[in-house]
């Protein structure tokens, strides 16, 4: 009798002294684009945890990644720079969040420091294989990418606005690489010939250069006037009926006290596109 009465009172003095410990706390999973997660989303997540007590869980991967793992219910939302299909968008809600671009980067030392869309192009196909093609130094240029089919939401930006409907297709200039601009960049920063494509958003982060395209730099300033010519959308992806706290962190990001954070972190906001 002695023994149910302590746990009697354990559990009386737990609900009302200390409750929140006792009770498993809300927590969200996101899943997806690393220029998403590098750019703002691993940052404002903290800052949504500090405000609401609600434990947040970023995993990067790259938008394939986080829109299988949506898929699979094994994430609360995804992150992404892939548009919505149309077989996604009857299955999902896209909510754009911020707006990035596609850049591209070659190792700090390399003098090259402009280019335009059909060079790109012409690296892809591997009709442009050294760094003296492009004025550069006597080097062989080596390409990170994906398999084919896998480069997400930069192949889906490269196909539209620079290889006129075509996706990246492994070339002898190539090295291929996991699925996330991350490693793409990361690579980049130890390889004087190295060269990639990413999001500004994570690359002004990391010890690349980033080309200018058609002599114009990928700046905030230039992104936000679509004075540089390469803008694209960032998503939050998720169910077409989400559950409360996960409308709830979409609701902040898209209110002025995540915009205003996104602003910080050197993106740009929903308002400041023109």
């Amino acid at each position: 009798m002695q023994v149910r009465y302590g746990i009697l009172i354990s559990v009386i003095v737990c609900g009302l002294f200390v409750y929140p410990p006792c009770s498993r706390a809300a927590a969200l999973t996101g899943s997806g684009c690393s220029v998403s997660t590098v750019g703002y989303l691993s940052d404002l997540s903290k800052e949504y945890e500090k405000e609401t007590g609600v434990r947040m869980h970023i995993i990067g991967g790259g938008s394939l990644s986080g829109l299988t793992a949506l898929g699979a219910q094994k994430v609360d939302f995804a992150a992404s720079c892939l548009g919505p299909s149309p077989v996604n968008a009857r299955n999902y809600q896209y909510v754009r969040v911020a707006w990035d671009a596609l850049v591209f980067i070659v190792h700090k030392s390399n003098p090259v420091n402009n280019i335009t869309p059909e060079k790109v192009a012409d690296i892809y196909s591997g009709a442009i294989t050294n760094w003296k093609q492009l004025g550069g130094k006597n080097g062989e240029i080596k390409s990170f990418i994906s398999a084919a089919g896998s480069m997400g939401g930069i192949g889906e930006s490269l196909s539209k606005m620079v290889l006129k409907g075509r996706e990246v297709t492994p070339e002898r200039n190539s090295s291929i690489q996991a699925s996330s601009v991350a490693i793409w960049e990361q690579l980049v920063e130890k390889t004087p010939g190295g060269f990639a494509s990413t999001g500004f958003s994570s690359a002004k982060k990391r010890n690349v250069k980033m080309l200018k395209v058609n002599g114009v730099s990928p700046t905030k300033q230039n992104i936000m006037t679509d004075k540089y010519p390469l803008r694209r959308p960032l998503y939050i992806v998720v169910p077409k009926d989400p559950q409360p706290e996960v409308k709830k962190f979409v609701e902040y990001v898209l209110g002025r006290k995540g915009q205003s954070l996104i602003k910080s972190y050197g993106m740009v906001s929903l308002s400041e596109a023109r």
